[in-house]
C-alpha cells in the first residue's frame, strides 16, 4: 500500500534514504539540478521534493521553508517516508569577528531558543548533530579549504528574524562562543535524536548578526552565493559517502 504524507504530499515509496533540506524552494530546485536524472516528485506550499543521484547514490532534495515549526513538519514526515539521514544545507548570521561572510560553519550541535522544540522536549535536551555527518562534512569540506574559511562549533537557533520591544540574545551567545544564529538546526537535531536517524548540518555565513546593522544585511551578494554552491556540493558528497558507507556495513 502507498502512504502519501499529508503535508509533504509525495509518495515515501519515491523518497531515498539520505536527503538534503533548505529553506529556499528555489534553492531547492537549484541543488536538485545538479544530480543526474533530477525530478521533482512533490509540490505542496513551501515543500518543493526532488530526487535524483550524485556520485551513483539516490538522493532526494526537499524545501522546508522558513522557521522551525514548518521546517519540524517536513523533518517529521521525511522520517515517516523512511528517510534515514538528512544534511540542512542553509544560510546563518555569524556571531564572530572571525567568521566573515562568505565562510563556511558546520554545525556540531545547536543551543535551544526556539519555542518548538521546547514543545517536545525537556528544558535541559540537547540538540546534537550526528557524529559521522559531522565528520562527513569536515572531510569534504577539505577541498573547499583553500577558497574559503570552514569553521565547525555550536550554532543557535532563534525563532525571531526582526526585533520587537525585546532585545535579541545576541550579545550573551557571543560571549558563550556561539558561532553563528540561524532558524532550523534546533528542530532538526531534536528531531533526529527523538526519531533515531542521523541529522546534520554546514551553513554559509550572510551578514552578522547584529540588529544594529539588519538595515544593511543583504545576504544577496556574490561572496554569499559562491559559499552557498561550495556548502552544496560539500553535503552533497558528504551524504553520498555516507549512505555508501552504510550499504557496505
Amino acid at each position: 500500500m502507498t502512504n502519501t504524507l499529508p503535508n509533504l504530499k509525495v509518495e515515501s515509496i519515491l523518497l531515498p534514504k539520505g536527503c538534503i533540506v533548505c529553506g529556499d524552494p528555489a534553492r531547492a530546485k537549484s541543488i536538485a539540478s545538479q544530480l543526474e536524472n533530477h525530478k521533482q516528485i512533490a509540490q505542496n506550499r513551501e515543500y518543493h521534493t526532488y530526487s535524483g543521484t550524485w556520485n551513483g547514490v539516490e538522493i532526494g532534495v526537499v524545501s522546508h521553508g522558513v522557521g522551525a515549526p514548518g521546517a519540524a513538519v517536513c523533518f517529521e514526515e521525511l522520517i515517516q517516508g523512511g528517510v534515514e539521514t538528512l544534511i540542512r544545507v542553509g544560510t546563518a548570521g555569524s556571531y564572530q569577528d572571525k567568521i566573515i561572510p562568505g565562510s563556511l560553519v558546520i554545525s556540531t550541535a545547536s543551543a535551544r531558543c526556539d519555542g518548538l522544540t521546547s514543545q517536545l522536549v525537556p528544558q535541559g535536551f540537547p540538540a546534537v548533530a550526528d557524529r559521522c555527518i559531522i565528520e562527513a562534512l569536515s572531510k569534504a569540506g577539505s577541498e573547499f579549504s583553500k577558497e574559503m574559511l570552514i569553521h565547525e562549533g555550536i550554532t543557535l537557533t532563534l525563532d525571531a528574524f526582526y526585533s520587537g520591544v525585546l532585545e535579541f540574545p545576541h550579545e550573551i551567545y557571543k560571549r558563550a562562543g556561539i558561532l553563528a544564529v540561524e532558524m532550523e538546526n534546533a528542530a532538526l537535531f531534536v528531531i533526529a535524536a527523538l526519531r533515531g536517524v542521523r541529522a546534520g548540518a554546514i551553513l554559509a555565513i550572510d551578514g552578522y548578526a547584529d540588529s544594529n546593522l539588519r538595515e544593511n544585511y543583504n545576504p544577496h551578494t556574490e561572496i554569499v552565493n559562491k559559499a552557498v554552491i561550495a556548502e552544496t556540493k560539500i553535503a552533497l558528497n558528504a551524504l553520498a559517502q555516507i549512505i555508501k558507507d552504510a550499504n557496505v556495513t
